[in-house]
């Protein structure tokens, strides 16, 4: 039988308190938003559609928060390289005509050897170094992709059709089938990624390179190796979202800035390197955002979405998962 340390024990114990209160203040907000639309089915309609969102940004995340966790650097441009996934996606389906989610086997490899190459180039010298280094790198290869979208695709926005779309009802509510499939397959790639970092040697080596990179090196993990690696997987979690989200919005050269603003809102929420917070951050900011569209009926949902992030930084700046440095 195994017997968790004192330590271990309040720290469950921490983690389903703030559970509890988040489910708490989330039934609150719910129960609000009833009172000022008045239609339970309005509200249900968004809770849905702000939980199937949620999901893509903790994918999203998942890939910030793993290069964060891991490398000690934080990419502002997670969002320019997710823009560049979902033009190479636009650029598959309309050359090849293939299912606009088969393009996922082209964009991830793609979006992973893009993400060694930057950080093999561009950041192998700046993880832990000064916050301002990787500012100026990774804002400036933001600024360089976006330009170059826009050099090469112009301001026009595109769309990918999903062929044979549906209308889902879903528990009283009514989804697209584009909108749950994007939903279930970011949890299946969420899935996959925990289980690469938890059961495989390679994860272990990642954790072991997250916790102690210089003891990691000295049993003989080739640390630097390892740094490209992960951040060639965080970028792939950016390509696949980007494949995944694509059937659902406009696809213009400048999209990455708001992705990469809720990105960061939501490795914030959940804890800055923990990937599971990561994933049930993006579900709470996709639900905020929605209920947000009922209190503020047209006004910009992003609005609810930093008066969380204030509350956060000012009540728990280490996020509701993550430690205490």
């Amino acid at each position: 039988m195994t017997t968790l340390s004192p330590d271990r024990k309040r720290l469950d114990a921490g983690t389903l308190k703030r559970g509890g209160a988040l489910a708490a203040v989330v039934a609150a907000a719910i129960a609000l938003a009833l009172l000022q639309s008045g239609s339970a089915l309005v509200v249900w309609q968004s809770v849905v559609t702000g939980i199937l969102t949620g999901g893509l940004y903790g994918l999203i995340a998942m890939g910030l928060t793993l290069i964060f966790g891991v490398l000690d650097i934080v990419n502002f441009a997670h969002g320019a390289l997710l823009a560049v996934a979902m033009f190479l996606a636009f650029g598959v389906v309309q050359a090849t005509g293939l299912h606009p989610y088969l393009a996922l086997v082209v964009t991830v490899p793609v979006l992973f050897l893009i993400g060694a190459a930057v950080h093999r180039g561009l950041l192998s010298g700046s993880g832990g170094g000064s916050l301002e280094n990787q500012l100026l790198i990774t804002l400036g290869l933001s600024l360089l992709l976006e330009n170059g979208l826009l050099l090469f695709f112009g301001a026009e926005p595109r769309s990918i059709g999903l062929p044979g779309e549906i209308q889902i009802p879903l528990f009283g509510a009514v989804v697209a089938g584009s909108r749950l499939y994007a939903f279930a397959g970011a949890l299946l790639l969420g899935a996959l990624l925990y289980w690469l970092l938890r059961r495989t040697r390679l994860g272990t080596a990642i954790r072991a390179v997250a916790a102690n990179g210089p003891g990691a090196e000295l049993v003989g993990i080739n640390v630097r190796r390892l740094h490209t690696l992960t951040f060639a997987i965080g970028t792939a979690c950016a390509g696949a979202a980007a494949v995944l989200a694509a059937p659902l919005i406009s696809i213009t050269p400048t999209l990455g800035a708001q992705f990469n603003i809720t990105a960061f809102v939501v490795v914030v929420l959940g804890g800055m390197g923990n990937v599971v917070g990561a994933l049930v951050g993006g579900l709470l900011i996709g639900l905020v955002e929605q209920l947000t569209t009922i209190f503020l009926n047209g006004q910009s949902s992003l609005l609810g979405v930093f008066v969380v992030f204030v509350l956060v930084l000012f009540l728990r700046p280490q996020g509701l998962f993550g430690r205490r440095a």
